[in-house]
């Protein structure tokens, strides 16, 4: 890996818990050169300081609900080496609830956070990417892109259209150097439960049963990292033969038995 990645520069999008931190650490570890954005600004600093070479840590707070300084920000981003190897597309959050006692704003805001916020990253940051005639963008989607299951439409919704964005975009930047990998995680072991938004727009304020047995992030790191040093265009990130991977397998090859499946078992 760490041939790949040295000297690398590297701007993780929701790097303050979660996959994010985990890849800021793995990739330091590597002797990459990490940009670390999030709203909280203090909890870069924790990263930053918490990795082996801190000095090749740079903070750039980041909100993906403010899209007006997107510009400013991708500017500064790759002002601070005068280039920028890869981009993680990293924050949001997921909900939980029936379509029929989710409040419409629920839905708003999943697309806000998870869809339109990376779009309007992705076109700020896309022409650097050109100038510069390389860049790979590194995109959280989830299992719930490819599927869908009871309780989880909002969240689902927002998902399912990074594929169909990011599909698009990859037909058009792969001749010019310009890579893209959509990451499809199961259950890892983060907050995302714990923050997810209620039908009524409420945090959720709860661990997932799932979530909380999930792959550890360290792990997910390590899968994440072999898939981008392979460009693939998709990377399944979780437990081989688990649930999730298994109606991965079902979703392509048998959907009908899935469709019927996902029916009787609600999320843990």
């Amino acid at each position: 890996m760490k041939d790949i990645f040295e000297n690398k520069v590297i701007w993780i999008v929701g790097a303050s818990s979660g996959i994010g931190e985990a890849l800021a650490v793995y990739f330091n570890q590597l002797g990459s050169k990490i940009i670390l954005s999030a709203r909280r600004e203090e909890e870069l600093l924790r990263i930053k300081n918490s990795t082996l070479f801190p000095e090749n840590n740079k903070i750039l707070p980041l909100d993906l609900f403010d899209s007006s300084d997107f510009n400013e920000k991708t500017k500064e981003a790759f002002s601070f080496y005068n280039t920028v190897d890869y981009v993680f597309l990293n924050g949001g959050t997921s909900s939980r609830g029936s379509v029929a006692e989710t409040n419409i704003e629920v839905y708003r805001k999943m697309m806000d956070l998870n869809f339109f916020s990376y779009v309007e990253l992705t076109k700020e940051i896309l022409p650097y990417f050109n100038k510069q005639k390389h860049g790979h963008f590194i995109v959280t989607s989830s299992t719930m892109g490819k599927i869908g299951s009871l309780g989880r439409s909002a969240y689902a919704s927002s998902k399912h259209a990074l594929h169909g964005f990011y599909d698009c975009l990859r037909a058009e930047v792969t001749p010019q150097n310009i890579y893209v990998t959509l990451l499809t995680p199961g259950y890892i072991a983060t907050n995302i439960s714990y923050n997810s938004l209620m039908p009524d727009g409420s945090p959720r304020k709860e661990m997932s049963e799932n979530i909380k047995n999930g792959l550890p992030v360290a792990k997910a790191a390590r899968q994440i990292a072999k898939g981008v040093k392979k460009k693939k265009n998709e990377i399944f990130i979780g437990k081989k033969l688990g649930v999730e991977h298994l109606s991965l397998f079902l979703m392509r090859f048998f959907p009908g038995i899935l469709h019927k499946a996902v029916r009787a078992f609600p999320p843990k």
